[in-house]
């Protein structure tokens, strides 16, 4: 069972209304084990007291970038040494911006910048400024760099707005923590995952496609890296940005995603198909540009091989996880795909105009097995993916420990 038993936390807490959290967080983390030291930022000191979080954690508050009183007057250094871990956590749409930018002005960024612990920042801000275009590219960066992202959620907001933004609670806050404590749910196992969209060439220049981003893939495979597991990423066409510390392959068509596949999944351990796959292809493709000169057009079509189902035909067959976007009765089509499959689990979501995934940041799953129903709820994809890791590592353990007492 994984412990903060004796961890050393730095707990960095930035200015906004989610401060207030940051208490009880502390509690939570010195229940765990924890030895926690609280870094604060002014603007925090704005919404809560560092006397208070000197009585929850144990030890005086550090606010102070050059400190007389620190080892050889540098707190960052002595403290970044100190931490096992860095948590911000609320981490504000201005705290995002100035550690995306590398910025040092005060001891919690200098801090980050220092230690070569792991970073974990818990985004706070109001839905709008989540979503504004600048802060996703700050949180693509800093996930770049390695630090890793936890939350946000979506709900309530304290200015009356609903959306993503709310920090995480702190429950799940420290279940990220124990879940990449180096003795992670998916600990040693080796998993392959799709993502993102095929391209079906119809000549040199057109093709068929679907609006699959590859979002949820890259943020499933961050999610199985971070619970120890090692991932190869087999991804389509997209604009992203290869995941750090994960083997990806970058196909294109739907047949050279199934090479890849044949050849990473011979050895894997749980396989998730998060790719959205072409079902079919242009039979034969023209060797150049197809001229609009007809009033019609004909393209005779061939199915492409279904990758789930050989992968879950294979002896000794991987743990086996598909995705399905359906657009009516989703739950009735995803029963039949997972039976008809021969999958252990697929997680379905309803594709609608109002609430499409693709290219969205956010997503909504229910995971089907062969006897429940998991209804992961609409999040984050970060966090949304994180959440399915675990379901599916529970899932497998269980199956395996069946296995294992036969």
């Amino acid at each position: 069972m994984p412990s903060l038993e004796n961890r050393h936390i730095l707990l960095g807490i930035s200015g906004g209304i989610a401060a207030y959290k940051a208490a009880e967080l502390t509690r939570r983390l010195v229940e765990a084990g924890a030895d926690v030291q609280v870094v604060m930022t002014d603007a925090a000191k704005a919404f809560i007291s560092p006397l208070t979080m000197q009585a929850v954690s144990g030890r005086p508050v550090r606010d102070t970038l050059l400190d007389p009183a620190a080892e050889a007057g540098m707190g960052h250094i002595e403290l970044g040494r100190w931490a096992d871990l860095v948590l911000v956590a609320p981490a504000s749409a201005d705290f995002i911006a100035k550690l995306a930018g590398g910025m040092a002005g005060d001891l919690l960024s200098t801090v980050c910048l220092a230690t070569s612990a792991p970073v974990y920042l818990a985004p706070a801000m109001n839905q709008a400024m989540w979503r504004k275009p600048a802060t996703q590219r700050n949180i693509v960066t800093l996930e770049n760099d390695g630090i890793i992202i936890v939350g946000p959620a979506s709900g309530d907001q304290a200015c009356g707005d609903v959306g993503p933004g709310r920090m995480t609670e702190p429950a799940d806050i420290i279940a990220t923590l124990l879940t990449n404590d180096g003795t992670g749910s998916m600990q040693g196992l080796n998993v392959v995952i799709t993502a993102g969209p095929t391209w079906e060439a119809i000549d040199p220049v057109r093709g068929l496609s679907n609006h699959s981003s590859g979002k949820m893939g890259y943020a499933v495979a961050d999610a199985a890296a971070a619970a120890g597991a090692r991932v190869t990423l087999v991804s389509g066409p997209t604009a992203l940005t290869p995941p750090k510390g994960i083997h990806t392959h970058s196909v294109r068509s739907a047949q050279e995603m199934f090479s890849a596949v044949q050849s990473a999944a011979t050895t894997c351990d749980i396989f998730i198909g998060v790719a959205a796959v072409a079902d079919y292809r242009p039979q034969s493709i023209e060797s150049s540009k197809i001229k609009k000169s007809a009033e019609h057009l004909t393209l005779e079509l061939v199915k492409n091989p279904d990758i789930l189902s050989w992968v879950a035909s294979r002896t000794p067959k991987p743990f086996t996880v598909g995705f399905a976007a359906e657009t009516d009765r989703p739950l009735e089509h995803a029963r039949a795909k997972r039976a008809n499959k021969g999958l252990d689990l697929i997680a379905v979501n309803q594709v609608s105009d109002s609430q499409s995934p693709f290219g969205s940041d956010e997503n909504q799953l229910i995971v089907v097995g062969d006897t429940d129903e998991i209804d992961l709820g609409r999040k984050q994809k970060s966090q949304l993916a994180r959440d399915l890791i675990e379901t599916i590592a529970k899932k497998y353990h269980e199956q395996h420990q069946v296995k294992d007492s036969r």
